[in-house]
């Protein structure tokens, strides 16, 4: 199976292929089509017929300009955004200049008659409405473009801090128990080095916000191994998971806060321990990371920490995959269960 990607990195000429998109062209193309026919009444009356000369014109102006840059996307978005867009509007004035010239001398080649000068008022008229035109729509996209990059920096900053975040308590503690092994078990407390030293890598990484689930899940695993250290047989984990994680995709540092969530609100107030659900499948096009802890009998102090962390994830999967990515978290037979459901691409 191919390796799951998440949303790629914005570009300044969209996907023209998508069928969004050319549906949005020919909703486009058919209201300036109509615009031109309605402003021609003022010099003569409305006419379907014009009308419909005009329709067939602009789609096919609009359609054939996708279509082109649809072709060209990845080098033109491989330029600096000034070449870029003086590119799409050199295109889409070309394609226009060809579609005009067309339909000015289609006429007289079916019936021949008096042929039109080789520059017609008309082909200039369509082009400099053509360049206008790109020129407005290359505009919107490059305010769109930084408005894009502006809140990729902004969420970029937030999952910087989030990452940067390692509670107090369990950093003191991981010392404690490497000092109390390095006498007694000295490959023991070796290991545990090791675990938190990754910990701190990844907390402290800059690079792409998404890993693959397999990486993210070895760093769980690492947390929960320097966690059983301290409680022993009171923390016990089960893992369902998917044959192969590392062909999906998931934020950085967004599984293992919910473990970590899990161990010390559920299993630490408990004398007697208790287990950690993690559950990782697809489910259609989602995918869906179910951890699943006992409810203690009294409630931990400190769940502004739980509900601080439950935000960040849910705000930093809606950034990257939209308003289809879901955080639920609910309390059920002396359960609690953190769900997260997101794109698979």
């Amino acid at each position: 199976m191919a390796e799951r990607q998440g949303p790629g990195p914005g570009a300044l000429v969209p996907d023209l292929c998508d069928g969004r998109a050319v549906l949005v062209v020919v909703v486009v193309a058919q209201l300036m089509a109509i615009v031109l026919t309605l402003t021609a009444t003022y010099y003569e009356p409305f006419s379907f017929e014009r009308l419909g000369l005009t329709s067939f014109f602009m789609q096919w102006v609009g359609l054939t300009s996708a279509a082109a840059l649809c072709g060209v996307r990845r080098w033109l978005n491989r330029l600096p955004s000034a070449w870029a867009a003086m590119a799409v509007v050199a295109v889409v004035v070309l394609i226009t200049l060809v579609c005009s010239a067309v339909a000015v001398w289609l006429p007289v080649w079916v019936s021949p008659g008096a042929a039109p000068g080789l520059w017609d008022t008309d082909i200039a008229v369509n082009v400099g409405i053509a360049a206008i035109v790109a020129s407005v729509v290359m505009r919107y996209f490059y305010v769109q473009e930084q408005l894009r990059l502006k809140g990729q920096a902004a969420l970029e900053a937030r999952i910087q801090a989030l990452q940067s975040r390692i509670r107090p308590h369990f950093l003191f503690n991981s010392m404690n128990i490497i000092s109390s092994l390095i006498a007694v078990k000295p490959d023991a407390a070796e290991q545990a080095v090791e675990d938190l030293s990754r910990l701190f890598r990844a907390s402290l990484r800059e690079g792409p916000t998404q890993v693959p689930l397999s990486e993210e899940l070895d760093l769980c695993r690492r947390y929960a191994r320097i966690e059983g250290l301290r409680m022993g047989d009171r923390l016990r984990v089960h893992w369902q998971l998917p044959e192969d994680p590392g062909q999906y995709m998931i934020p950085l540092l967004t599984l293992q806060p919910l473990l970590e969530n899990a161990i010390y609100h559920g299993i630490q107030p408990r004398a007697e321990g208790g287990d950690v659900q993690v559950r990782i499948a697809e489910d259609g096009d989602m995918l869906e990371i179910a951890v699943t802890n006992p409810l203690p009998e009294t409630p931990v102090s400190g769940g502004n920490g739980n509900r601080m962390a439950l935000d960040n994830i849910r705000y930093r999967l809606v950034a990257l995959y939209g308003d289809r990515a879901r955080v639920e978290a609910a309390a059920n037979n002396n359960e609690y269960r953190v769900t997260l459901r997101y794109p698979l691409a």
